[in-house]
């Protein structure tokens, strides 16, 4: 017997809006209490709501559901958005470790989690525009 993949967008598997919601808050809180993603957190503005529902919106279209970071500012050039941000390994990984963190509290699948993971470390490391640190 073959087991199927779920072939059914991240947006539809997480459970739509309300489980994404949960996510972008839980990632910001984390980002917001570990010291380790300290030096992300000063990146962003005291109040983190304007950076959440962004985050929000782009995720929603970029997990398949809808493209609300696009209707309401046009195609999410997120490199270029944030090149005013000297992003490196080190910034991608925190990054990636509050992400990591919020996924391991909102989403119950574990085959779920390691799928959204891996896929959200190809954007993080992309978002790169500092030279590797490691030789």
């Amino acid at each position: 017997m073959q087991i199927q993949s779920d072939i059914r967008p991240f947006y539809e598997r997480i459970g739509g809006e309300t489980k994404l919601r949960q996510l972008v808050h839980r990632f910001y809180q984390h980002m917001d209490e570990l010291p380790e993603a300290q030096p992300i957190r000063w990146m962003h503005a005291d109040n983190l709501q304007s950076a959440e529902d962004k985050l929000f919106m782009f995720l929603s279209g970029w997990m398949g559901g809808p493209q609300l970071y696009i209707e309401k500012f046009g195609h999410p050039r997120l490199r270029m958005r944030h090149l005013s941000f000297k992003i490196d390994e080190s910034a991608r990984d925190q990054w990636i470790l509050c992400m990591k963190h919020a996924l391991d509290d909102v989403i119950e699948d574990e085959k779920l989690r390691t799928e959204l993971l891996q896929s959200l470390y190809g954007v993080a490391d992309f978002m790169r525009n500092q030279p590797d640190t490691k030789k």
